[in-house]
């Protein structure tokens, strides 16, 4: 699928649409474009959003090492940009990506691996490659 890319002016325009929140974050959903399948929750910021609409390349905000978190610049694990859609209220973000290996540190394809069920929390997708082989620790 070919991927919309905004003209630079747009996206300094439509940045002013999205309700970053106090800390100037809003949340991204990735989500398979061709499968539905929903991959991950992070979050972005301002500089973020810019650069993945504006790269292709889907970057994120890091809250725990206060940076930029480009998707897969140390796992391989990329996120390629195929569309953005800003919800109605301006505070969240859909991201259609096209994942390249796994999305989850824990070396699962999806963040959403567990389920609440009848005895409590049960794992429904085990790991396709472990962390240590991802990040090389």
């Amino acid at each position: 699928m070919e991927a919309i890319r905004p003209a630079p002016e747009a996206v300094e325009r439509e940045l002013e649409r999205v309700a970053f929140d106090a800390a100037g974050l809003v949340c991204g959903i990735a989500q398979q474009y061709d499968t539905g399948e929903v991959l991950m929750v992070a979050w972005l910021n301002r500089d973020a959003l810019k650069e993945t609409l504006l790269t292709g390349r889907v970057c994120y905000w890091s809250r725990s090492r206060g940076a930029l978190w480009r998707k897969g610049e140390t796992s391989g694990q990329i996120q390629r940009l195929v569309e953005a859609r800003l919800d109605c209220d301006g505070d969240a973000i859909l991201l259609l990506v096209d994942q390249t290996g796994v999305a989850c540190h824990t070396g699962r394809r999806s963040c959403f691996y567990r389920r609440f069920g009848k005895d409590g929390l049960e794992t429904i997708a085990d790991p396709l490659v472990t962390p240590e082989a991802l990040y090389g620790h």
